[in-house]
């Protein structure tokens, strides 16, 4: 079974609604059988690199409410990844582009380290406040999951991946995608938001009966015909 989420480094609920699909894999027999597969969304393709605000002030801009309910609707969202064992320290949060990040994604993706990296570079936004639109600090989060740092930074500095990026959010309009974390399931059924962790537990264990059901090639020409060789238009031993 494969699982596809379309994700932003720097998107709570992603991280949140991560977490609540591991936990739900925990849960579920046949976790082994699950493979997880990082697509790249932006939230704003456009913002700039070094914005000069808080996420306090961004949240509050985005809703139009003063600065402080910004900071209340924030409180809120670090008791929501509390839940699921996440320390969101948003005080220190460095707003940023996200591009970057994810042409480094794709990167890691070639060498089977996705995954890990897109944890690295969320916990490293929402936990440890670092700048995930800064070069050596991906590199050094490359790193860490054993990236090389120099082939990181290379990546970094060209426009390498960047095709992907846009193919991964072009692929996304199509779908529908409106928002993330967005979840497609063996591109049969899909689950949006962070949704809780027994609504993925219910789909994963849906998917994997249907597929354990169905047959893995399905004919579908039904009936014989005569030939001089067999008796359907076949040969067999």
């Amino acid at each position: 079974m494969n699982v596809e989420i379309w994700s932003d480094v720097v998107c709570p609920f992603c991280y949140i609604g991560r977490r609540r699909l591991e936990q739900a894999m925990n849960q579920f027999e046949h976790d082994d059988k699950v493979s997880l597969t990082y697509k790249s969304y932006q939230l704003d393709p456009n913002a700039e690199k070094d914005p000069g605000y808080d996420i306090h002030e961004m949240l509050a801009t985005k809703y139009g409410v003063p600065y402080e309910e910004g900071k209340k609707m924030n409180d809120r969202m670090a008791e929501q990844a509390k839940e699921v064992g996440l320390e969101f320290n948003l005080d220190q949060v460095i707003p940023t582009n996200t591009e970057d990040a994810h042409r480094l994604s794709h990167y890691a993706n070639e060498h089977g380290k996705m995954y890990a990296l897109m944890e690295n570079m969320m916990r490293a936004y929402f936990t440890d406040g670092q700048n995930v639109g800064d070069h050596n600090v991906l590199a050094d989060l490359a790193e860490e999951v054993g990236l090389n740092r120099e082939e990181a930074l290379e990546v970094l500095k060209t426009s390498k991946h960047k095709r992907e990026v846009a193919n991964n959010q072009q692929e996304a309009m199509q779908i529908g995608v409106q928002g993330v974390p967005f979840f497609v399931f063996n591109e049969k059924y899909a689950v949006f938001g962070a949704q809780p962790t027994d609504v993925f537990l219910e789909v994963l264990e849906k998917v994997y009966e249907e597929e354990k059901s169905e047959p893995k090639i399905q004919v579908l020409n039904g009936k014989k015909s005569q030939t001089e060789y067999c008796d359907d238009d076949s040969c067999s031993t």
